[in-house]
């Protein structure tokens, strides 16, 4: 995986996605971000980030529930939530750094 502050220093958001393989919620959303991801194109990037295989990343950030959205601009945290959202109010919050 490419380093944590590459991925997040760029001009255009990016919304960071935590999510486990098991979650039942975590998979709701995977649909949720493709549709995020097409609709946006190369105006936002949508990563998602496995828990278990980033155990230092996800302590880093006090990941505590899964699916956890973030949003960054610039290599600074823009918005957070736990739980799940839809994609209009995704694709919202990321036009708002965009």
């Amino acid at each position: 995986m490419a380093k944590f502050g590459d991925l997040i220093d760029v001009e255009v958001p990016v919304l960071l996605e935590f999510f486990t393989e098991w979650d039942e919620a975590s998979n709701t959303m995977h649909p949720v971000l493709k549709d995020v991801a097409a609709a946006l194109g190369d105006k936002a990037k949508v990563i998602k980030i496995d828990v278990e295989k980033n155990n230092e990343l996800a302590d880093a950030l006090r990941i505590k529930g899964v699916p956890t959205l973030i949003i960054y601009k610039s290599g600074e945290m823009k918005w957070r939530q736990n739980g799940e959202e839809d994609a209009n109010t995704l694709i919202g919050r990321l036009q708002e750094y965009a």
